[in-house]
C-alpha cells in the first residue's frame, strides 16, 4: 500500500509540472500566426491611410485651384457700371493712355472687348514682350487663359500712381486712365473709378516652392497679374498642377433673335468660329467657360503605377505608367456679366 505522504508528494509534483515541448511548439506556432495577422492588418491599414491621404490632398488642392479660377472667370467683362468693353476709351485699338504696361504685349492688359481670352496650348508662348513663362517654362500642351475685368467696388479714394483704373459710365463712354487724378470725362457725377484687373493663367513645368528634387520635377499652376503701380508680376498659385484645359461656351445667335442668350456649343480656344470677324467683333457671345485641371502627387507612390488614360476636353492624356497618383477635376462657369443684347 502506497504511503499517503508519498502519494501527496507525487500529486504535488504533477501539479507543478511545466509545458511539454509539443505544447510549447503549438503555442509558439499560434503566436506566430497571430503576430503575422496583426502585422498584415497594420500594413494594410497603413497603406489604406497613405492612399486616402494622397487622394484627399489631391482633391483638396483641386478644390483650392478651382476656387481661385472660378470667381475670376465669373467676373469677366465686369467693367464697373458697364459690361460693354467696346464703350471703353483707351482700350486696345483706341488712343491708349501713357503708362499702360506692355510687358506681356501692347494689348494684354487693355483688350477689354475680350474679357476672356485663351489659347489652345502654350506653344508657341502666346504672351509677348518680356512676359516669359517662369519656373522652367510653360507646359506646352496646357492651355492659357486671360481674364480682364475691374474691381468689385469703386475706388473712390486712395488711388495710387501708376495704377490703372476705368472711369466707368453706365450709359455712355467710359475712360481708361492711369494714376490718382480722375480724367476729364466722363462726368464724375454719373461715373465711378474702378481698378483694372488682368490675370493670365498658365501651367509651368517646375515650381518656386522648392518641392522639386533630382529626378522629380513638380509642375505648378501660375499666373501673370497686374498689380498696383502698373507692374505685371508672376505668381505661383499651386504646385502639383500639370495641365489646364479650357473650352468656351458660345452663343452664335444674332442679337435680338429668339436663340440669343443660349449656349450653342463649347469650342476649343483655337476653333475657327472664334476667328470669324463677325464673332470677334462681338465677344459678348462667350457666355460660359469649362475648366479642367489635372493634378498629380508631389512624390511617387511605392507599388503604384498610373496606367489610366484620362479623357477630357475632347482629348486623351496618358497612360503615364509612372508612380504618381493623379486626379482630374472640371467646372463649368457661367459669365455673370455677359451682354445678351
Amino acid at each position: 500500500m502506497i504511503d499517503t505522504r508519498f502519494r501527496s508528494q507525487l500529486t504535488a509534483r504533477r501539479a507543478i509540472a511545466g509545458m511539454t515541448l509539443v505544447e510549447l511548439m503549438v503555442a509558439l506556432a499560434i503566436g506566430v500566426f497571430l503576430m503575422i495577422g496583426a502585422v498584415t492588418v497594420f500594413m494594410q491599414g497603413r497603406t489604406t491611410f497613405r492612399i486616402t491621404e494622397s487622394v484627399s490632398r489631391l482633391q483638396e488642392n483641386a478644390r483650392f485651384a478651382l476656387d481661385v479660377l472660378e470667381p475670376d472667370v465669373r467676373m469677366a467683362y465686369h467693367y464697373g457700371l458697364t459690361n460693354v468693353g467696346a464703350n471703353i476709351e483707351g482700350r486696345a485699338g483706341t488712343t491708349v493712355p501713357a503708362g499702360v504696361p506692355t510687358t506681356c504685349g501692347n494689348t494684354w492688359v487693355n483688350d477689354f472687348e475680350r474679357g476672356i481670352a485663351a489659347t489652345n496650348g502654350s506653344s508657341p508662348w502666346p504672351w509677348g514682350g518680356s512676359c516669359a513663362a517662369s519656373a522652367g517654362g510653360a507646359a506646352a500642351a496646357a492651355d492659357t487663359l486671360i481674364v480682364r475685368r475691374v474691381s468689385a467696388e469703386p475706388v473712390l479714394a486712395g488711388r495710387t500712381a501708376g495704377t490703372l483704373y476705368i472711369q466707368s459710365n453706365r450709359s455712355d463712354k467710359s475712360q481708361l486712365f492711369v494714376g490718382a487724378a480722375l480724367p476729364g470725362s466722363p462726368d464724375p457725377t454719373t461715373s465711378q473709378p474702378f481698378r483694372v484687373i488682368a490675370n493670365g493663367y498658365y501651367v509651368s513645368t517646375n515650381n518656386t516652392s522648392n518641392l522639386s528634387t533630382p529626378g522629380n520635377t513638380v509642375p505648378s499652376l501660375r499666373m501673370k497679374t497686374l498689380v498696383d503701380g502698373g507692374a505685371i508680376q508672376d505668381r505661383e498659385i499651386l504646385p502639383g498642377v500639370e495641365d489646364l484645359q479650357v473650352q468656351l461656351g458660345i452663343d452664335t445667335s444674332p442679337p435680338g433673335t429668339p436663340g440669343r442668350g443660349t449656349i450653342d456649343r463649347f469650342v476649343d480656344p483655337g476653333d475657327a468660329l472664334l476667328a470669324d470677324p463677325g464673332f470677334t467683333n462681338d465677344a459678348r457671345q462667350i457666355l460660359a467657360m469649362r475648366l479642367w485641371l489635372r493634378l498629380r502627387a508631389e512624390r511617387t507612390e511605392g507599388g503604384f503605377v498610373d496606367g489610366t488614360t484620362y479623357s477630357y476636353a475632347g482629348q486623351n492624356f496618358g497612360p503615364f505608367n509612372d508612380g504618381y497618383r493623379r486626379t482630374v477635376v472640371s467646372k463649368t462657369v457661367y459669365l455673370r456679366n455677359a451682354n445678351l443684347r
